[in-house]
């Protein structure tokens, strides 16, 4: 017989779920992590690397992630001011994350979509 978890039990293990989702969720955050990752520096850098991105939305997500000791923000006092956006070594540990929600992902679609093949044809 199957033990019952009571609420407790299950916040202490769905807490730090969310609180990972709030971090990373949203369309934008974790491409820019990718941008970062990739040498994008400067804020015009990665807003041309990730289509559709606005400036307004790359900002307040840019924010967000400094916050969270993700990004760290460099000004460098030049004329004019210099302001680069780099990859804490606190992101890294981002890396298995996103490698297993990678994997999820990918037998996720198999699952719903049958072989890989048919994924790459008839995916979403």
């Amino acid at each position: 017989m199957e033990k019952q978890h009571n609420h407790k039990e299950c916040m202490q293990v769905l807490k730090p779920v969310r609180d990972t989702l709030d971090v990373i969720n949203g369309k934008w955050k974790l491409q820019i992590i990718v941008s970062l990752n990739a040498g994008n520096k400067r804020f015009t850098e990665i807003e041309r690397s990730i289509p559709k991105l606005t400036s307004k939305v790359l900002a307040k997500e840019l924010k967000e992630l400094e916050q969270n000791g993700l990004v760290e923000r460099i000004v460098t006092d030049t004329y004019p001011v210099s302001i680069e956006y780099l990859p804490t070594s606190y992101t890294k540990t981002l890396q298995p994350v996103v490698e297993s929600l990678k994997d999820w992902g990918e037998n996720h679609r198999r699952h719903i979509f049958g072989s890989p093949s048919e994924t790459v044809n008839g995916g979403k």
